[in-house]
């Protein structure tokens, strides 16, 4: 097991300062006025790990992709704390002859095996669904 070392460094008001362990500083505020909430973060850093792992799949599988665009739609708890409780996944494949089953076995890959922050929220108890439309580019 690696450790990882990341700060976050108060700015003002509700705005905060993220630097990663890779080093890169990521704007956060609560009040959404200088940056995403940091729940906003999760939600687009779950986007980010599954659609890494579509591109890479579908290009290990030699499929033509031009364009891979995930589109995420989350509802919240009303109460404290407001976890997130459901998670959709919609990703866009554009491409070239792109194979409805390799953009099938791609996201379930990826849901199942490979994205790391889709295994730790459905952990945690997020229902987290995927489905996935072709376009032809």
């Amino acid at each position: 097991m690696s450790e990882l070392k990341a700060s976050v460094a108060w700015q003002e008001n509700k705005a905060f300062m993220g630097v990663s362990p890779s080093g890169h500083n990521v704007q956060m505020d609560g009040g959404k006025e200088k940056g995403a909430s940091p729940m906003e973060l999760i939600l687009l850093g779950l986007g980010g790990c599954a659609s890494y792992d579509v591109v890479s799949i579908l290009q290990k599988s030699r499929q033509e992709v031009q364009d891979v665009r995930c589109e995420l739609t989350a509802q919240r708890a009303e109460t404290i704390p407001a976890v997130y409780t459901d998670i959709h996944l919609h990703f866009i494949v554009t491409g070239k002859d792109i194979k409805d089953k390799q953009v099938e076995k791609a996201v379930n890959l990826s849901a199942e095996k490979y994205c790391s922050a889709s295994r730790m929220l459905a952990q945690g108890g997020v229902n987290i669904t995927h489905d996935f439309e072709i376009v032809a580019g």
